[in-house]
């Protein structure tokens, strides 16, 4: 039986990607400004591995009353109290930002006498967290260190595989991509914390792994024609690997779609996160990180090298 291939995208794709960078690049500084925006005015939802304090997850039988048990919570000596449903109306997570030097087990504790003798309801206690501030900081400084430490070391991987300029464009990409996946945090509320910079991190070696294809197959055009203009052979390029950005990038979403949607409520941000960083590292990859190659002078450089 002789076997045939099947093709979901034409081999012969010719969609002029660098005529139309411009509109890519009009939204990735639209989005921008948007987060920056929203960062200066409302700032991150920090979530306790960076604030410090408790946070209690817990269910009752019948819709809480969100207003009587923050009256019951306020004014009690526990500090700053917050409280809110998620998943549904039965579902309620409490925070509380406790002093550096209270302790946790009275604090809960307290909290749990304050709630059942405040309501009648059964209540089920699902999740009780807790994190010092001083651990919350130093958790904030080694996210942030662990960012960008990986971002120069995917630039530098880049660097020494192909040129200097891949590169650069590469840190371009991700750079982009992860002030996108942190405006999707500061517009959706989601908590910030370890969670959000392991989707952080993730989609970064995503982003990484797609740019390097097309690199792959940008340098060995370069190889193969020599006078070709550059942003026909970068449109042949991104053509040419086209089906298979798109056939890797639909396959990882369907997992990733099937996780924010199954997943839960504890890792409802980390998943959705992850659903919107792989459209932005795939967008990425053929928008910023491929076009970015037309301004840094890659073809005089080819060009000298051969001769």
């Amino acid at each position: 039986m002789k076997f045939i291939p099947i093709h979901f995208f034409s081999n012969k794709t010719k969609i002029d990607f660098i005529g139309t960078r411009w509109y890519g690049f009009g939204f990735s500084i639209l989005f921008s400004i948007i987060s920056f925006a929203i960062l200066a005015t409302h700032g991150l939802n920090w979530g306790v591995d960076f604030t410090g304090g408790i946070v209690i997850e817990l269910r009752t039988e019948k819709p809480a009353d969100l207003a009587k048990m923050r009256d019951s919570l306020n004014n009690k000596g526990l500090g700053e109290v917050t409280l809110q449903n998620f998943g549904d109306v039965k579902n309620v997570m409490i925070r509380i930002q406790a002093a550096e030097n209270a302790e946790q087990s009275t604090i809960i504790q307290k909290v749990k006498n304050i709630l059942e003798t405040s309501t009648d309801d059964k209540i089920e206690y699902r999740n009780i967290e807790y994190v010092g501030p001083a651990v919350g900081n130093e958790l904030k400084r080694s996210g942030v260190m662990a960012t960008i430490f990986a971002c120069v070391a995917i630039m530098g991987y880049v660097w020494f595989r192909f040129e200097w300029q891949f590169g650069i464009g590469t840190l371009l990409a991700l750079a982009h991509d992860t002030i996108m996946v942190i405006g999707f945090y500061a517009i959706t509320r989601f908590d910030f914390g370890l969670n959000a910079v392991a989707a952080v991190l993730t989609i970064i070696g995503y982003s990484m792994n797609d740019s390097v294809i097309i690199y792959d197959r940008i340098r060995e055009n370069l190889r193969r024609y020599k006078k070709i203009p550059f942003a026909d052979l970068l449109n042949q390029s991104m053509n040419e690997t086209l089906a298979r950005t798109v056939l890797t990038s639909s396959t990882t979403l369907l997992a990733a779609l099937s996780l924010a949607i199954f997943g839960g409520e504890v890792i409802r941000g980390f998943s959705w996160s992850l659903v919107f960083g792989i459209v932005v590292g795939t967008y990425s990859s053929i928008y910023i990180s491929a076009p970015a190659l037309v301004y840094l002078g890659i073809r005089d450089d080819k060009q000298e090298a051969v001769a």
